[in-house]
């Protein structure tokens, strides 16, 4: 198994500043980092690459940033936005030779109401025609779009894997997979470890987090039974710790939260790694 960081933890925006971060992450013991594209031009992908190269990392994953302008179910203006946005998403992971650009592509985060069936019904078209947009873009890069469902309070649309195979299934697409996060699964999910081998062969990207969104390892979450589930699905991609502290900001307070797990982003980071590597005997 492969160990990514996703660079939330440190930073937000990620810059061409930022690359000073991955000297750190690989003296950690990370494989590879997950970098945020949170708007176009927040960081030169060539020389970003060449200092992941330097660090002897890889970039395993861009991940998506979707605020209100960015919804795939939302006005004209907001559908182009986000449909612009993530082919932008696509273009970075090709200049960062990333193949997986993941996160809740369907819609804004954050919007979350109890909506009629037929604004569903009309909701979920509009999501597989933009999905199936993008789609194409991205087999034409050979990047994969993989597909994150999110807990409850943070969309009403897709919540649990099975929601995401059903629209993997509507578009269509071999470039559109799954993405789960042991966080979202601990909240939605009646059995994580069934979500996973639901998942199968089309999971494409993996987000380890506690409970409490603090370092694996350290809350309720049933890690044998996901790392079993991993297992039995041949899972062989990147296993990412998407973690957060106060310590940045703009980030805790767009993931609420207010205290403390740990004494900082790099002890969280250290502890959740060498309790996955435990884990899976890495």
């Amino acid at each position: 198994m492969k160990f990514g960081i996703n660079t939330f933890l440190f930073a937000s925006p990620f810059t061409d500043e930022s690359v000073s971060l991955f000297g750190e992450f690989k003296k950690m013991g990370f494989d590879g980092v997950e970098i945020p594209l949170e708007n176009r031009g927040d960081f030169d992908p060539g020389r970003v690459l060449k200092a992941i190269k330097k660090s002897g990392l890889e970039c395993c994953t861009v991940c998506g940033a979707y605020g209100e302008d960015r919804d795939l179910r939302g006005t004209k203006k907001q559908q182009e936005i986000s449909k612009r946005y993530i082919k932008d998403c696509i273009d970075v992971c090709n200049g960062l030779e990333c193949d997986v650009f993941a996160g809740p592509h369907y819609s804004s985060v954050g919007r979350a109401s109890m909506e009629k069936d037929e604004a569903k019904k009309e909701q979920w078209k509009k999501v597989a025609d933009n999905l199936g947009e993008v789609c194409e873009y991205a087999a034409k890069r050979g990047v994969y779009l993989a597909l994150e469902p999110l807990n409850r309070f943070e969309t009403d649309f897709i919540n649990v894997c099975a929601d995401a195979l059903k629209m993997m299934k509507e578009v269509g697409s071999p470039a559109l997979k799954i993405h789960l996060d042991t966080f979202h699964m601990n909240i939605e999910e009646k059995s994580p470890a069934a979500a996973i081998l639901a998942a199968g062969d089309d999971l494409y990207h993996f987000h380890a987090s506690e409970n409490d969104r603090g370092a694996p390892g350290t809350g309720t979450v049933d890690w044998k039974a996901v790392k079993d589930a991993l297992l039995l699905t041949g899972y062989d991609r990147y296993v990412v710790i998407e973690s957060f502290t106060p310590d940045v900001e703009i980030i805790a307070k767009a993931a609420s939260i207010w205290r403390e797990t740990e004494k900082s982003s790099g002890a969280l980071a250290r502890k959740g790694l060498s309790f996955l590597r435990a884990l899976f005997g890495d």
